[in-house]
C-alpha cells in the first residue's frame, strides 16, 4: 500500500499544516404525501418509480416485454407520473412540475397540488459552511481475507470499510435525515466567475452532507484479497461489480459503494437531492474502475486500448446515475511534499490517461488529505494554487479532518472543505471513546462489522488510505 493521511486532520487557524477521502421506500417530511398520492389510483409506478438515478429514469427490468406474466409496458402518462414522483421525492420539486405540465393529462395535474405543497414546506439550508463531507474507500466484501495479520491485512483494517458496514451506515444516515450534494450544490461560480453559496431547498429536518470514494481502480496489490474486481455496465444501465469468491466463482452484484448506494437510492429517493449521489476520485497509475488503461504502465497495445473502451462505458453509466469524477493525481502523490514540477508531470499524465475516459472535473481530491496550502485562503500567489485553478481548472479542492463535524470556506474563485474518513481507524476512536466526527452520523457501535478484528491497530499497517 502506498496511501495514508497526512496526519487525519485539516488544521486552520492556528498556522498548522492542512491535512489531507444508502437502502423500501420510506420517505420522511413533505415527499411522503406526495409519494402516497402519486402511487394511489391506476398502476402508474412505471419503471422511472424504481429508479435512483440522476434524472430519475434509469429502468430496473424489461418493462416493455410481452407475453404471460411480463410487466405491461407503461403508458406514457405512468411513467410521467412515476419521473414526477421521484422527482418530488428528491426535493426537485420545479423538475417534477415541468414533467407533470409536459404531461397535461388529467392524472398529472391532479399531482400538481401536492408537488406544490411539498414545495412551500421546504426551506432553505441555513449555513453552507455547515455541510460535512464523509469519504470511504473500496469496501471489503470478505472480512477473513482482507483484515489479515499482516502488515497489509493491518493497514486494509484501519483504512477500509465493509460491505456490511456501509450498508448499516448509510441506513442509519438516511434514518436520521441526511441527504447526498454534490459540492456544486454548496457553491458555484456565476457568469463573473465569482464563486458564491447557493440555495438548497429541504423540508425542515433534513440535512445536506456530501460523500466521495478514494481510489476505485481495484489495483492490482487488492486482487484475491476480499475485494471486487472491477465494475461493469449491465443492459438496463446499472453498473455492478464482479466478485471472486472463495470457491474461485466469480458472480456479479453489489459489492461496493457505487452499486450499493444505488440500489439504495432507488429504494429511498429521498437520500440523493436531485439525485446527487457522490464523487468519486481517481488516480491512474494501476488504470481506472478495475481496468488497466495505463498506456504508460501497459504499454499502447490492444489489449489497453480495449481496456480504455470499456472503462469509458462504465464511467458514462456511473456519471449518468448520479455520480460525479474527481481527480486524485495519476500516481497518487502527495502535493504538499511534491514540488510544482512533479505536480505538473503528474497533471499531465492524469490528464492523458484519466481524463479521455472520466471526462472533465473541476474537483481535487488531495491524495493522503495533502493540501497545497495551509487554512488561509488560496491565493495565486501560491505557484501550486495557480496551477491547479489555473491550468487544470480545479475549483473545488478537499483534504481530511476525521475530528471536526465540517469545515468549509469560500474563496472568491474555490471552495474548500474537509473530509470525514469513515474507515477502522475512526470507527475505533469512536469505541474508545475519543473525538470523531463520525457520531452525527451513525452509531458505530451497532454497525461495525462483526467478522471485522478489533481493535483496529493504531499502528503496523503501511501508509495507506486517503
Amino acid at each position: 500500500m502506498s496511501r495514508g493521511y497526512q496526519g487525519a486532520t485539516m488544521q486552520r487557524g492556528r498556522g498548522r499544516q492542512v491535512g489531507g477521502s444508502v437502502l423500501g421506500v420510506v420517505v420522511l417530511g413533505a415527499s411522503a404525501v406526495l409519494l402516497a398520492a402519486c402511487t394511489t389510483g391506476s398502476n402508474d409506478g412505471g419503471q422511472a418509480a424504481r429508479s435512483g438515478g440522476a434524472n430519475g429514469a434509469t429502468s430496473g427490468g424489461s418493462a416493455g416485454s410481452s407475453g404471460a406474466g411480463s410487466t405491461p409496458t407503461p403508458t406514457p402518462t405512468q411513467d410521467a407520473l412515476a419521473k414526477a414522483k421521484v422527482q418530488a421525492a428528491q426535493y426537485d420539486y420545479d423538475g417534477a412540475l415541468k414533467t407533470l405540465s409536459a404531461d397535461g393529462s388529467d392524472a398529472a395535474k391532479a399531482q400538481v397540488a401536492q408537488v406544490q405543497a411539498a414545495k412551500a414546506k421546504a426551506v432553505r439550508w441555513a449555513d453552507n459552511t455547515k455541510i460535512p463531507h464523509l469519504f470511504y474507500h473500496s469496501l471489503s466484501v470478505d472480512p477473513a481475507k482482507t483484515f489479515t495479520g499482516g502488515s497489509e491485512g493491518v493497514g486494509f483494517s484501519q483504512y477500509m470499510a465493509t460491505v456490511d458496514e456501509f450498508k448499516a451506515q448509510i441506513k442509519q444516515m438516511h434514518e436520521r435525515g441526511f441527504v447526498l450534494v454534490h459540492p456544486q450544490r454548496i457553491a458555484k461560480k456565476g457568469p463573473d466567475g465569482v464563486m458564491r453559496f447557493q440555495s438548497i431547498m429541504l423540508p425542515p429536518g433534513k440535512k445536506p452532507v456530501v460523500l466521495s470514494l478514494d481510489d476505485l481502480s481495484y489495483y492490482e496489490y487488492m486482487m484475491g484479497k476480499g475485494f471486487a474486481n472491477v465494475l461493469v455496465k449491465k443492459d438496463d444501465g446499472r453498473v455492478v461489480n464482479t466478485y471472486t469468491d472463495r470457491s474461485g466463482k466469480t458472480v456479479e452484484g453489489s459489492y461496493d459503494c457505487v452499486p450499493i448506494l444505488d440500489d439504495f437510492v432507488r429504494e429511498h429517493p429521498d437520500f440523493a437531492y436531485h439525485g446527487d449521489k457522490g464523487s468519486i476520485a481517481m488516480t491512474g497509475y494501476n488504470g481506472v474502475l478495475g481496468y488497466r488503461t495505463s498506456e504508460r504502465k501497459y504499454g499502447a497495445n490492444p489489449t489497453t486500448k480495449d481496456a480504455q473502451a470499456k472503462a469509458k462505458v462504465v464511467a458514462d453509466a456511473i456519471k449518468a446515475n448520479g455520480w460525479k469524477f474527481a481527480s486524485h493525481s495519476w500516481g497518487h502523490i502527495n502535493m504538499t511534499r511534491s514540488g510544482l514540477g512533479q505536480i505538473k508531470a503528474d497533471a499531465g499524465r492524469w490528464d492523458r490517461e484519466v481524463r479521455p475516459i472520466l471526462g472533465d472535473t473541476d474537483l481535487m481530491i488531495y491524495p493522503f488529505g495533502a493540501d497545497v496550502s495551509d487554512a488561509k485562503p488560496y491565493s495565486d500567489a501560491n505557484p501550486k494554487v495557480a496551477f491547479l485553478r489555473g491550468t487544470e481548472k480545479f475549483d473545488y479542492f478537499f483534504g481530511v479532518d476525521g475530528t471536526s463535524p465540517s469545515w468549509v470556506q469560500l474563496g472568491p474563485t474555490t471552495l474548500r472543505q474537509a473530509r470525514i474518513n469513515v474507515d477502522g481507524l475512526n470507527m475505533q476512536r469512536v469505541l474508545d471513546g475519543k473525538s470523531s466526527a463520525l457520531r452525527q452520523f451513525f452509531d458505530t457501535k451497532s454497525t461495525i462489522d462483526k467478522k471485522r478484528p478489533l481493535p483496529v491497530p493504531s499502528i503496523g499497517g503501511p501508509t495507506a488510505g486517503g
